[in-house]
């Protein structure tokens, strides 16, 4: 069972996400909060599996909550729903340590398999979140450094993440094992020195790695 809290200063975006979740066998919502503040004493006392993160709420807001929460409980999942736009939080929640991003009018399948995947140590993030990702990174930074001493399936892999592909469906594209994928994606983050998934993808979208 995955114990999941959630986060919004929305009741009716809460409600709407409890709904979903309690539909699902697997899924359990143990607490619901209005704001970071109640978020992060929630969090140290239900011990949640994941973390369901907005980002922008009145007093403590989504990232100072996402880094609260990890301080205290590092091995918390948190996954930040958002409704992106604009928003220059997006960043600053990677840093602070969130696995992963879902925009909150992603269809709600995207959703439930978002949590299951972050429970599972995978780093969910919806196509337009990484196209906004890659956009700003292109932007705003210097292109990542080509990488050299990669294998050819270390590259097939780097290719797939960057196209946003879990771990399980890069396994079936590439017709190889779950855990063999694990290992390419951990050698991969070793090589580039990238600390996530999402900044590996960032890694996938430069040119000279494309």
């Amino acid at each position: 069972m995955i114990r999941v809290l959630l986060v919004d200063d929305q009741q009716l975006i809460r409600a709407g996400l409890r709904m979903l979740c309690d539909a699902e066998p697997d899924l359990e919502v143990v607490g619901e909060a209005g704001d970071g503040r109640e978020a992060v004493t929630l969090a140290a006392r239900l011990t949640p599996d994941v973390v369901v993160m907005d980002l922008r709420m009145p007093g403590v807001d989504g990232i100072s909550a996402t880094s609260r929460i990890l301080a205290a409980r590092p091995a918390t999942r948190v996954l930040v729903l958002t409704t992106f736009g604009d928003d220059d939080h997006l960043y600053p929640a990677l840093t602070a340590g969130a696995c992963g991003f879902l925009l909150k009018d992603a269809p709600p399948v995207e959703l439930l398999d978002g949590i299951r995947r972050a429970a599972a140590g995978d780093s969910p993030f919806s196509q337009d979140v990484l196209r906004r990702l890659v956009r700003r990174a292109v932007d705003s930074r210097p292109a990542p450094r080509p990488i050299s001493g990669l294998t050819e399936r270390e590259r097939d892999v780097l290719a797939l993440v960057g196209a946003g592909l879990s771990n399980a469906e890069i396994g079936a594209r590439l017709h190889i094992g779950v855990t063999t994928v694990k290992t390419h994606v951990t050698a991969l983050m070793a090589k580039t020195g990238a600390p996530n998934r999402v900044r590996l993808a960032l890694v996938a979208h430069s040119p000279e790695n494309g």
